[in-house]
């Protein structure tokens, strides 16, 4: 799986050497004349990894438990603080080992006298290193039995902490990547925290350079289907150390999903399951004894090299070419669980998907770049908060046509959604996948909700809200790569520029005249009074009618895409009458605010508006959002879209 280029004598490599393991009491060591990888025995943490005439390219500085490892977070019932796991092996066995690949495995069993003191879960943490590979895999299989304790799982993921001295440079894709702080520039008197922990303020960093900039792991996040290759780089030598996840099947929550990546420490992380940017709806509960079991991984830490440390994106196109192969080797033929199904072992879905929008066209359109997916069964949209089962997603074509390969054998539904179009589709009928199933459902139809002719419209419905005014940092709080950046909505702090924009009166936006990629501000925050005191907001769409339809009923409907313990409350035309026509209640918790989000999980309202709530000429519907306890507070909007009564054309 890719070879390394040499980096100088130091490093000289025999990429064709057989792959070599030493087991001792205290060490697992597998080497293949390319790289050399050190567990610790029975723990399965990784301690080092030799590489490139570095000795050890994990933090010597640290603990040799607090390298490379496993962990998670659980919770027993009832108990809202979850226990940090650093999941260490109790028992180690080789699986498999000959000249050209070693996989080992060590395992952590559950019994019940470790009932409320462990998760109950039986884990086995695998690691595979190939002759001729430039790295090494690594998966665990966690395992719940029927019948034992309940539990919540809150986070699991891998992490690899880097040696501060070497590793410098971070990449996460093409226009993201950069000289980062070092972990020491983070903790007074050098860093100053600002809203929350992750967030700091370089003051007196080692390197000069960054003084006055804002360092947060979260303005680091990335989408899971855009989350395919992350990592450091070092100068001297020149090395990269890479994160690459091949597929999105085993991670929860959707292709949308938003999950950290790498960040100061050097770390880098692999993650599996998180509530981050969705909140406790993405962290399973496992209960009345329920059967789990689930294959996180494999993933691939990928090592490279070359001769010339002056040009750092050498090294990040060759891991993004790794990332290619590996991405066209899944599922891998070597992993040896049996409950990692191979190829042959999975199935594949295909057909078309068409929308019917007969207010937009006669004809049906193709549902071009649509997300076509297969989750476990639930309602339409469930996948975004589906976190125990597989997921297996594709973008449609031009034509809308689909094809889904290599899904794990099991019963699930077919989702979708298009983009540009608002709500979420599901197939009636629950697909069973066997082993080798070709499966073509032909052409379908999803019908997004539609009442009636658009009368109005405000922004793109995408799940997104990045089409809408994203403003300009305050100088004081200023990631550098985020400027003149298509991810200008990372920056840290843009939640109090609202304040600023208006001081006194809230946001109104007028249909015909305001432009929403101006006008509209990317969140409904709350507007800071002073230190610790914040107001409520309420925008208002203006907007004017020849006439109204009496006796009819018109549609509004709103487009979600965050709310972050908020709620909408919806007036027309009269904002002090003591009910709301419509209100949410406290929905979301998703924190896309403070996590420099554009969004978090999309919900969508259709609102049934009588036609005695309007009137000819000018209306005004006010939004308000009535929760102001914290800046964190509030709403992002995907789409907004009033439509008159059936049948009636405007």
């Amino acid at each position: 799986m890719g070879s390394p280029r040499a980096g100088s004598p130091a490093g000289a490599v025999d990429a064709t050497a057989g792959v070599r393991v030493k087991v001792s009491n205290r060490y697992v060591e597998i080497k293949n004349g390319i790289f050399e990888l050190t567990l610790s025995n029975p723990d399965g943490i990784v301690t080092g990894v030799r590489y490139n005439g570095v000795d050890n390219l994990m933090e010597i500085l640290n603990k040799e438990d607090n390298r490379g490892y496993w962990d998670l977070v659980w919770n027993p019932p009832g108990q809202k603080t979850g226990i940090f796991d650093v999941i260490k092996g109790t028992e180690f066995h080789i699986i498999y080992h000959d000249e050209n690949q070693a996989e080992v495995s060590f395992t952590r069993n559950w019994d019940p006298s470790l009932e409320g003191k462990a998760v109950p879960l039986n884990i086995d943490k695998r690691f595979i290193v190939l002759r001729g590979s430039s790295g090494f895999y690594t998966y665990g299989i966690y395992e719940h039995k029927e019948g034992w304790p309940d539990f919540g799982l809150g986070e699991t993921r891998v992490a690899f902490k880097l040696r501060k001295d070497k590793f410098h440079y971070m990449a996460i894709a093409d226009d993201r990547q950069r000289i980062m702080p070092m972990p020491d520039d983070r903790l007074p008197p050098r860093g100053q925290p600002l809203a929350y922990p992750e967030a700091v303020l370089l003051v007196d960093p080692i390197n000069p350079d960054l003084r006055g900039e804002v360092d947060d792991k979260y303005q680091y996040s990335c989408e899971d289907q855009y989350n395919n290759v992350h990592g450091w780089i070092s100068f001297d030598p020149p090395i990269g150390f890479w994160q690459i996840t091949p597929s999105d099947e085993f991670r929860t929550g959707g292709p949308l999903k938003q999950n950290l990546t790498s960040h100061v420490g050097p770390t880098t992380l692999a993650m599996f399951l998180s509530a981050h940017y969705a909140g406790d709806d993405l962290s399973p509960n496992f209960t009345n004894g329920e059967y789990w079991k689930k294959v996180h991984g494999p993933v691939f830490m990928y090592l490279n090299s070359s001769w010339d440390g002056s040009d750092p994106t050498m090294l990040w196109e060759d891991a993004k070419v790794q990332m290619m192969i590996e991405k066209e080797s899944w599922p891998y033929s070597f992993a040896l669980s049996e409950d990692f199904q191979k190829t042959e072992q999975r199935g594949c879905v295909s057909g078309r998907l068409l929308v019917r929008d007969r207010y937009i066209d006669d004809e049906d359109l193709y549902a071009s770049g649509a997300y076509v997916g297969l989750a476990l069964p639930g309602e339409a949209g469930s996948w975004q908060r589906e976190c125990k089962g597989y997921q297996f997603w594709c973008r449609a074509d031009v034509d809308g046509s689909f094809y889904i390969r290599n899904i794990i054998t099991g019963n699930y539904n077919l989702y979708a959604w298009v983009p540009g179009f608002i709500g979420d589709y599901k197939l009636d009928a629950t697909l069973t996948i066997a082993s080798g199933d070709d499966i073509y459902l032909g052409d379908l139809v999803y019908e997004p909700p539609r009442d009636g002719p658009t009368i109005w419209e405000i922004g793109v419905p995408d799940r997104s809200a990045a089409e809408f005014y994203v403003p300009d940092p305050n100088p004081n709080y200023v990631n550098r790569l985020y400027i003149n950046h298509p991810d200008r909505f990372r920056q840290y702090g843009l939640w109090e520029r609202y304040a600023e924009l208006y001081p006194n009166s809230d946001l109104v936006y007028t249909i015909g005249q305001s432009d929403y990629s101006t006008d509209w501000f990317y969140a409904q925050v709350n507007r800071k009074v002073d230190e610790n005191t914040y107001q409520p907001t309420t925008w208002q769409v203006k907007f004017s009618l020849d006439s109204v339809s009496s006796g009819s009923t018109y549609k509004f409907r709103v487009a979600l895409a965050s709310s972050a313990r908020a709620e909408l409350q919806v007036f027309f035309n009269d904002q002090n009458r003591g009910v709301p026509h419509f209100a949410t209640g406290m929905i979301g918790r998703d924190n896309a605010i403070a996590r420099h989000g554009i969004h978090g999980l999309y919900w969508l309202f259709n609102i049934n508006v009588d036609s005695t709530w309007l009137v000819q000429g000018v209306n005004t519907i006010y939004l308000k959002q009535p929760r102001s306890q914290s800046p964190f507070q509030g709403l992002m909007y995907d789409y907004l879209r009033l439509e008159g009564p059936c049948g009636c054309f405007f």
